[in-house]
């Protein structure tokens, strides 16, 4: 949903979170509303006293690092305090390190200080369930209700919670995915390869992690951007126009790979050593894999994937391979973890750049990402050898001004265009059949973002004519 405040400034009030223009449309009585919103919500969902020190429940809080998410930490928790919610600061941090210290803590929730790829004048608020994840779709339709309905029940000075710090969570983290990689890959056999890696952390939440976890795994490390300064040196979103500087740099330092974080460090994208941009779809195709080959072969053969609707299918040729099988979800971090706990899956994720691998957390993870790759290279050679192994298609995305009975008339005309397709409604409608060409497997998804107010179709296939000849029917029918 999208709301607009302060001269038009954009609100974005929606199942993802809280975004807004700090200043504009983020204001102190915004960021406090929507944190005393969430603290009020999990305080009397779960149980008082539920990781707390007596009585309060706790809510860990991290921010991104970019410029002015210290002051709205700092609002957001005070909010929480004076809802009755114990506070652990974390500071600086990846989404995933609050995710995890939630779940290590026992605590009742977390709330992430991110706008994630936005621009740097925006920021936002994240909540992370005590599990450790987003909340499913529901649980965050309630948070926006509470949070349109008005200011929170402020507690009492007797109630009012209490504010601590930590600035250890970094730390556990990796620790935490070093300990996850050792059990499917001898530490030694990666760190022998001393791997020469470029990292791009846009000088925001990743930079201490990226540098502590190849490093520990024997990494010699160019570390690009790498101060929490959240002065962003381009634009952050980790897509291949915003990385020559990256592709570069790893050509000049004769580089193995070269990694991007975006600010709060839940997408990685990848660029192999000849600087070319391999982008985020293969971020989790190579995690996959990885844990994939890591299991004997009757496991790997009952071993569930998960990914959303709009994911590449590559993950289903990795699938295959092994004798695996692909869960697929509605869009939405939310969507895939619950898709995951339902399935048992080994490993999930979406194609912007997202691994999750519950043998660390339930959530998106950079540093998943970053360690399951260079342990797959370690036992099977130059990345773009492994790329060059998986089926590549091309992907053709297109989206437009959403209207009222949009996604009715075209998920139905698409169907007629489409006829013996093989369809999946969960989030609008994914067609699957062989494409025009004939020379493989290809997909349209068509849905409504929850984010925007727009139209979304995605189509991949064999080829770019096959793929553009695809999108085009599909587009036609949108009128």
């Amino acid at each position: 949903m999208t709301t607009g405040t302060n001269a038009g400034a954009p609100l974005m009030v929606s199942v993802s979170g809280l975004r807004g223009i700090v200043g504009a449309s983020l204001t102190p009585e915004v960021i406090a509303r929507y944190a005393g919103a969430w603290g009020r919500m999990v305080g009397g969902q779960w149980a008082v006293g539920n990781g707390g020190r007596g009585r309060n429940p706790v809510i860990v809080i991290g921010r991104d690092g970019r410029r002015g998410g210290d002051a709205v930490e700092r609002i957001a928790a005070g909010a929480l305090a004076m809802v009755g919610c114990d506070v652990v600061r974390l500071g600086v941090a990846m989404t995933a390190t609050v995710g995890i210290a939630v779940h290590h803590r026992e605590a009742a929730g977390g709330l992430v200080v991110t706008a994630s790829h936005n621009p740097g004048e925006w920021n936002g608020l994240k909540p992370i369930t005590p599990e450790g994840s987003a909340p499913m779709p529901e649980v965050a339709a309630r948070l926006v209700e509470a949070f349109h309905r008005g200011d929170p029940a402020w507690a009492g000075a007797a109630n009012v919670g209490e504010i601590e710090d930590d600035r250890g969570a970094t730390e556990f983290h990796v620790r935490r995915v070093i300990a996850a990689v050792a059990r499917i890959t001898p530490l030694q056999l990666i760190r022998d390869r001393r791997f020469r890696v470029v990292v791009d952390s846009v000088n925001a939440s990743g930079v201490a992690g990226a540098r502590l976890l190849l490093e520990e795994l024997g990494c010699n490390v160019t570390h690009l951007h790498n101060e929490s300064s959240g002065v962003f040196p381009h634009t952050p979103e980790p897509t291949e126009e915003n990385l020559g500087e990256l592709c570069e740099a790893v050509r000049r330092a004769g580089a193995d790979i070269g990694f991007a974080q975006d600010p709060d460090a839940d997408r990685l994208a990848i660029v192999d050593s000849d600087g070319s941009y391999i982008g985020e779809e293969y971020t989790l195709v190579l995690g996959a894999m990885a844990v994939l080959e890591s299991m004997p072969p009757r496991d790997a053969a009952q071993a569930v994937l998960a990914a959303n609707l709009s994911t590449s299918r590559m993950l289903d040729d990795v699938a295959h391979r092994y004798e695996a099988r692909v869960v697929r979800t509605p869009v939405g971090e939310a969507n895939v973890v619950s898709g995951m706990r339902g399935a048992g899956a080994a490993v999930g994720g979406e194609g912007n750049g997202g691994v999750i691998w519950p043998a660390v957390g339930q959530i998106r993870d950079s540093l998943v990402g970053m360690a399951l790759t260079v342990a797959l290279m370690a036992r099977r050679g130059a990345v773009q050898e492994i790329v060059a192994s998986v089926p590549r298609y091309a992907i053709v995305k297109r989206k437009f001004p959403f209207a009222p009975g949009m996604e009715a008339r075209i998920t139905e005309a698409l169907q007629g265009l489409f006829p013996g397709a093989r369809a999946d409604a969960q989030d609008g409608l994914r067609l699957d059949f062989d494409a025009p060409s004939g020379a493989g497997k290809a997909w349209v998804h068509a849905r409504k973002s929850n984010t925007e107010p727009i139209f979304r179709i995605i189509v991949e296939a064999p080829t770019k004519a096959d793929a553009a000849a695809i999108a085009e029917r599909a587009v036609g029918v949108a009128g």
